[in-house]
Parts: structure tokens; sequence; C-alpha cells
């Protein structure tokens, strides 16, 4: 049995021939095994090479239009700024003091000389009651002047003055009589010394008294009077300032518009300057005309002249991209700014809303005539999404060929073509970046003969 199971065993390096014996094996199979298979990956991948090869893109196709720009006016220039009012006013008080009512909100819309805020009043009521006194003090002095003495005045001037005379008199016969007892002996010089001094002041005293009667009976002299009048006036010019400071602490709006920022609150101090954030404010409340707005912008010096007043244009806002508002160039800067190399200009904006406000980002294309490009020639005008790179894809044929194209302003009615194109091609839109020069396309929704 043993000899007949060593006979079973297989021996290794050996396989079974084809009458069933054992045959040497072979390396060569293997290998030719592998490179069959490689060879029918490689004819499956060309095929299928060959067929994308074949096979024709979609896209999306425009004709060239040969018509006129509609509205006869092309973008020369398109720029961004910002929505401003044409003048806003941040409104001050005139005098210093504390709230004691406002009336307005953010918001609201205001008639010109409406009541917005009222400040505590009474230091100006107290001080017009005292310029009124004064007034009242110098009016009666003025005309105590003016009607002159009166006659009770004069009879007392005249009374003082005959007295004054009496006694002179008295003095002069009291002088007489003792100047001979003097030279008898009989008083002494003293008395004589005495009596003359008598004579000298009674006399003086009526020359006094007389002049007194004099300017009793003429009255003032003109400069008092004029000089009481002085005092009168400046008098009612204090009387009408204070009368001003009393009505400034009623603020009023200064003209009709709408509230942009209410900067006060009921109890704080309000001054005539601006001192900080929390301290005492410059201001009540800013307000505009939201009726009449304009777009700010810095336009570049090398864009500059392309512009000038009066010129049209159309405004567009990034809140509402759809809506387009009129406009025209109102102001050019004299000036340029020498840091940003620009020069400052500003869009009147003919037709505004409520849905523009102040500070919105803006955009805007300033309009200019349409022409052609080529004196003669008919203007051609394709989309946007049919140009890149100043080239375009014709599509003739079922094939696709890229043209160079000489590009004129933007208009309503597309890009200007002024060389390139005749009008009446076949463009792709928005190519795609891999698309060669002869590849073949169909249209989008086609069917593929």
């Amino acid at each position: 049995m043993e000899p007949d199971l060593k006979n079973l065993r297989i021996k290794r390096g050996l396989n079974l021939g084809a009458e069933g014996g054992m045959a040497p094996a072979s390396r060569w199979s293997s290998r030719w095994i592998v490179a069959g298979v490689v060879i029918l990956v490689v004819l499956g991948l060309a095929s299928l090479i060959y067929k994308r090869a074949g096979a024709a893109l979609e896209v999306d196709t425009v004709r060239a239009s040969a018509a006129a720009a509609a509205s006869g006016e092309t973008v020369v220039l398109n720029a961004t700024g910002y929505i401003v009012a044409a003048h806003k006013i941040q409104l001050a008080a005139k005098v210093v003091g504390k709230v004691a009512w406002i009336g307005v909100e953010k918001g609201d819309h205001v008639k010109e000389g409406q009541v917005i805020v009222r400040l505590e009043d009474d230091e100006y009521r107290a001080q017009l009651a005292q310029m009124k006194g004064q007034l009242e003090n110098l009016k009666a002095r003025l005309a105590e002047l003016e009607h002159g003495s009166r006659p009770e005045e004069v009879a007392t001037a005249l009374a003082n003055l005959n007295q004054a005379r009496a006694d002179l008199e008295n003095a002069r016969v009291t002088l007489d009589r003792t100047r001979p007892l003097v030279a008898q002996g009989v008083f002494s010089r003293q008395s004589l010394d005495d009596a003359e001094a008598r004579f000298r002041s009674a006399e003086a005293r009526v020359n006094s008294l007389q002049k007194t009667y004099d300017l009793v009976k003429l009255g003032p002299r003109q400069e008092q009077i004029d000089a009481a009048r002085g005092a009168v006036a400046q008098a009612q010019g204090g009387v009408s300032f204070a009368e001003t400071q009393l009505s400034n602490t009623i603020i009023r709006a200064p003209t009709t518009g709408t509230i942009l920022e209410r900067a006060v609150e009921r109890g704080e101090f309000v001054t005539t300057s601006f001192v900080g954030e929390r301290g005492a404010k410059g201001y009540v409340v800013s307000l505009a005309d939201l009726n009449d707005l304009e777009v700010e912008l810095d336009i570049s010096q090398n864009d500059f002249g392309k512009l000038y007043l009066k010129q049209k244009t159309t405004i567009t806002v990034d809140a509402y991209p759809d809506k387009k508002w009129q406009g025209w160039i109102k102001e050019l800067s004299p000036e340029a700014n020498r840091q940003k190399a620009t020069v400052q200009v500003k869009v009147k904006v003919a037709n505004p809303d409520e849905f523009l406000r102040p500070e919105m980002n803006a955009s805007v294309a300033f309009l200019g005539k349409a022409d052609s490009g080529v004196p003669g020639k008919a203007s051609v005008f394709v989309p946007p999404a049919a140009i890149a790179d100043g080239k375009v894809w014709v599509v003739s044929g079922g094939m696709a060929s890229q043209r160079d194209v000489k590009t004129g302003g933007n208009t309503p009615a597309g890009i200007r073509i002024d060389d390139g194109l005749q009008g009446g091609e076949e463009l792709i839109l928005n190519p795609p970046k891999d698309l060669k020069p002869g590849a073949k396309v169909v249209v989008r929704g086609a069917r593929q003969s």
C-alpha cells in the first residue's frame, strides 16, 4: 500500500497536461493573461474618450443685436457713493438751560415753526422783569427832565433869593453903622471885621441863589435830556434782549423735515456749544428734508473728464436693487483731494421717495449720448455675459470659435460692440472655462442630429 500512496502524491512545480499527465509550469502564461486584461482596459478608455470627444457641449446662446440703443444714451461711468440729505440741520439751543419738555421722536415729521423742545425759563423771566423795572425808572427821569421845572420850584427858588437879598441888605446896614463907631472908638476893630464878614457872606449867598433861580427858570440842559434818552434806549435794548433770551427757551423747527436724531432727554442740560457725549449737549435734534436728497461720490481724477454739470444719471441702492431713481449732477467740487486723487461730485436725486434713506450705499450710472463708435456703421449690442476678456464665442455650423471684439459703453440695450461683430451672430452666454476653439456645441434644449 505504501508504494501506491507515494504514487498518488502531487509533485510541486508540475501542472496537469492535456491528457491528464503532469507538465512543467510556465511563467509566460500568466504574463499573457495580464497583458490581455490591460489591453482590454486601454481599449475601453480610448473608446470612452473618443465618444466624449465627439459629443457636443450644451451651451446657452444669444443673437448679437444690431439695433440702436433704446434710450439713445450710454453709460460713460459707474461709481458708488452715499445718499445724503442736501441740507441736514443740527438744531441747537441759543441759550443754556435744562430740558423741561421734548415733543418729538426719531422719524417724526415736523413742520416749520413747530415747537420741538422747551427749556426751563425761570431765570430768564426774572431777568426780563428786572430789565423792565430799570427801564420804567429811566423813563420817569427822562419825563422829568423834558417837562422842566414846576412853578412851585421856581417860586421856592425866588423866595430863597429874596430872603438872601434881605439878609444882604441887613448886613450892609450893620456894616455902615459899625464903621463910624469903630472910628470913634465906641466899638472895637473886631466888631468891624465881623460886620464886613457877614456882609461878604450874605453877598455870596445872594449870588448863588440868583444862579439857582436862573437855572430853575431855564430848566435842565439839552445835554442832560439827551443823556437820559440814551439811558432809556439802552434799557429798552436790555428788555428786548431779555425777551429774546426768554423766547429762545422755546426751540422750534426751522424748516419742514424729518427728525433724524433726538439728542437730549428731559432734565438734561443744554449748552450753546458741544462739550461731550455725557456732558451738556450742543444740539437737541438733527433733522432734514428727505424730499431733498443727494448722492455724494468721490470720482477718480482719471474719470473726472467724462462728467459735466446737469449730466443725467441713474441711481440704484443695495437695499432695493430692482428700483431705479433718476438724477443729475448738481455740483462738481472746485477742488480735488490730493491724498485720494479724487474729486467730489454731488448728484441730485430727481424723484426721491420713502425707500431712500440718508447714508445708504448708492450706485450711480452717469449717462452720455449713445454713438455707434464707427461713423456710418450701426452699433451692435450684446449682453455682458457674452463677453469675457475682450472676446466672444461664436457658434457656426455647430462649432465654437473665439473672436476678439472692441467694446464701447454700457447701455440699457447691452454692451456696445464697436468692432468684431456685424450683428446677428449667435454668441455663447457664460462660456465654459474648458471650451476650446473648434469644439462641437449644441444649443441647450435643442436635439442633436
